[in-house]
């Protein structure tokens, strides 16, 4: 019975898309626009920007129309009688959301599962060498599930059969082709990777270690250097490698040193604040105001007088703060140092290489570690190619084919290069992917919100939005709410950039700080822990961007 419902099942999903295959028919421009566009709700019929829309091609359309002088709420209720797809399509986004608040139970529920599997097979009688190959696929679909970075992708699925029960599959076809831009994914991974490199991260680990050597190089002294100067580096080398560089260094310099739970929550809320605020010094390196830099003329200086400055005093107030509170535990870090480095695993014996008496896993764990110096030459190639991916960040042709030329060199100077590593990269672009995709999908509901606030209201709302949906996707909406005034602009900015720390989803960069530091919290980050690490740095930042 169970095969039998699993071929139906099968046939039946391959007969839906099929169908939908044959049954779509006229290219992009003959087709209504998906989703409706905004101007549908809000403009007269006939007029230019309605026409221009594609709106005269929905059906229905006289229906869309916003009740004149209606409330944000009445406005809503509208658009999802008309449209009932846009309900539909935020409740998917929304169950997303859900599911990544759950991710750190699911893995736990993983690794249950693989514990209790391993007890039965011992009991067995089974060998080390059987346990460690048979795993159990419970396990493995429980942390699959569990994996922040594929979650929006998982739902994704969904939607798309959504859109295909609703319009059909071109629809969805054209939505993901021609609708959605993926060039920040792309750049995100190419990023990661050149950033994440060892030349890369030894020059930054260099550079930082002049402002640490001001406080005798301690973990203190490292830790508020970090958490300082790399995010300001983020208005110059882009978030996201700012972000890769800063989580990099403290792995290295803090969270191997097993702080604990409460200042290891501290810390990565306060890197994702720092850094979602950081790239407010230019226009150019922050995505939630690349989104505005050109539509509403803001330049690197209109940025540096009105949010550069109060993004970085809000930093170092909040790294005051935190060091403040806890600078008791680095004192418990430096003599938990003592003791590890007094431990027989820390001997110049056990640190030498020695293919021959080690397994691979352990050699490369060694040669990841070696202090070799690497000669100049390599690191400022590495810079130059971390330089003209920044430089075309907006061309996936240009950094795309530069990176391929990178892999290349790295091939050539592998003496002095670790393995690359993409899978934390690709996994974090197609998080952004997938977030991108649903995120496309709400403007229906944000833009009023947005367009109906005061400046206060706006910026805590922003905020608030910015914790469930990409900062980015909330200044680009805002774009759209015809007639903003100039203050109004600057609420939802500074909102937007405030909350960029709250939840992983909030910042683009915030995946990859996941990717690398998620290793040092059991079972992963927890969302709840995030959350409460980043509210105090949160709120002085808005009250930095609203008071000065």
């Amino acid at each position: 019975m169970y095969r039998f419902a699993k071929w139906f099942f099968t046939l039946g999903v391959l007969g839906l898309i099929t169908t939908s295959l044959y049954s779509s028919v006229g290219g992009q421009n003959d087709r209504a626009p998906f989703p409706v566009p905004l101007s549908c709700y809000s403009e007269d019929l006939g007029s230019a920007k309605f026409i221009e829309g594609g709106c005269d091609k929905i059906d229905g359309v006289e229906n869309y129309r916003d009740p004149l002088g209606g409330s944000v709420g009445e406005i809503l209720s509208h658009r999802i009688s008309a449209n009932s797809f846009n309900l539909i399509a935020s409740l998917i986004f929304l169950i997303a959301i859900l599911h990544t608040f759950m991710a750190n139970k699911l893995t736990a529920k993983a690794h249950q599962i693989h514990e209790e599997h391993d007890e039965r097979m011992k009991a067995a009688g089974a060998s080390e060498e059987e346990i460690k190959h048979d795993i159990p696929f419970k396990a493995e679909l429980f942390h699959f599930l569990g994996e922040v970075e594929v979650i929006f992708g998982i739902w994704v699925i969904a939607l798309l059969f959504l859109t295909i029960g609703f319009f059909d599959w071109t629809t969805f076809k054209n939505y993901m082709v021609y609708d959605r831009v993926f060039i920040e994914p792309m750049f995100v991974v190419v990023i990661m990777a050149i950033a994440s490199t060892r030349p890369v991260v030894k020059f930054a680990e260099q550079l930082l270690g002049l402002a640490a050597g001001i406080g005798g190089h301690s973990k203190a002294a490292w830790w508020f250097s970090i958490l300082l100067i790399a995010p300001l580096l983020g208005s110059f080398i882009t978030e996201p490698a700012a972000m890769t560089i800063a989580a990099l260094l403290l792995a290295n310099q803090f969270y191997k040193h097993k702080p604990s739970s409460g200042f290891a929550y501290a810390t990565i809320g306060l890197l994702f604040v720092n850094i979602s605020v950081g790239g407010t010094l230019t226009h150019f390196a922050a995505p939630p105001v690349l989104m505005v830099a050109a539509p509403w003329n803001w330049d690197m200086g209109f940025m540096a007088g009105n949010f550069g400055w109060k993004a970085a005093l809000g930093i170092i107030i909040s790294n005051v703060l935190y060091f403040i509170v806890f600078r008791g535990q680095f004192a418990k870090m430096g003599k938990q140092v003592e003791l590890d480095t007094s431990d027989d695993f820390g001997t110049p014996e056990v640190q030498t290489l020695k293919p021959g008496q080690m397994s691979h896993e352990e050699f490369e764990a060694m040669w990841a570690e070696r202090e070799t110096p690497i000669p100049w030459w390599v690191t400022f190639v590495h810079l130059c190619f971390l330089a003209w991916t920044v430089f075309n960040a907006h061309y996936p042709v240009m950094f795309i084919s530069g990176f391929l030329f990178f892999l290349g060199f790295m091939s050539l100077s592998g003496t002095h290069q670790n393995k690359v590593e993409l899978k934390g990269p690709i996994l974090v672009g197609f998080f952004l992917g997938g977030l991108i995709i649903h995120g496309g999908l709400q403007a229906w509901w944000i833009a009023p919100v947005l367009g109906s606030l005061a400046e206060l209201p706006l910026m805590l709302t922003a905020t608030i939005l910015t914790a469930v949906n990409d900062n980015a996707a909330i200044t680009y909406l805002a774009t759209l709410v015809p007639n903003l005034a100039e203050a109004s602009k600057y609420a939802v900015v500074a909102g937007a950039v405030t909350g960029g720390g709250l939840t992983v989803i909030a910042n683009a960069p915030n995946p990859a700080g996941q990717s690398i530091l998620g290793r040092f919290f059991e079972h992963g980050v927890n969302p709840a822990g995030l959350l409460l690490g980043a509210i105090v740095p949160t709120v002085i930042m808005g009250f930095c961007f609203m008071i000065f």
